[in-house]
C-alpha cells in the first residue's frame, strides 16, 4: 500500500491473500466481488420499544474507488426484524 492508506478494497492484504488461494477466480475480470454490511437500530427512536432492524447492504467492490462508496451504489438486500429480550444481541438470536 501506498503511503500505508486503504484507498480501495483492493489495496487491502485480504484482498491480496484471497488473489493468490483463487488465482482462477482473480483472473477473470467480470466476475463480482461484494462486501456484506449490517448494522442494528431501533426503527421507532423509542429505545423502550423491544424490537430492532438489521439492514443488510451489499456493497460492489468492482467499481473505481470514487465509485464504490457511494450510496447510489449500495443495494439494500435484506431487513431483518429482531423482537428483542433484555440482554440479548442478533448474535445470540441466530445461534440458539
Amino acid at each position: 500500500m501506498e503511503g500505508e492508506m486503504m484507498r480501495h478494497p483492493v489495496d487491502s492484504l485480504a484482498w491480496k491473500n484471497f488473489d493468490n488461494v483463487h488465482p482462477s477466480f482473480a483472473l477473470e475480470p467480470r466476475n463480482v466481488r461484494l462486501g456484506l454490511a449490517s448494522d442494528g437500530f431501533n426503527p421507532f427512536g423509542n429505545m423502550s420499544i423491544s424490537y430492532s432492524m438489521w439492514p443488510v447492504v451489499l456493497i460492489p467492490y468492482n467499481l473505481p474507488p470514487w465509485m464504490c462508496m457511494k450510496q447510489t451504489f449500495f443495494m439494500l438486500s435484506l431487513l431483518i426484524l429482531v423482537q428483542l429480550h433484555l440482554g440479548m444481541t442478533l448474535t445470540y438470536t441466530y445461534n440458539h
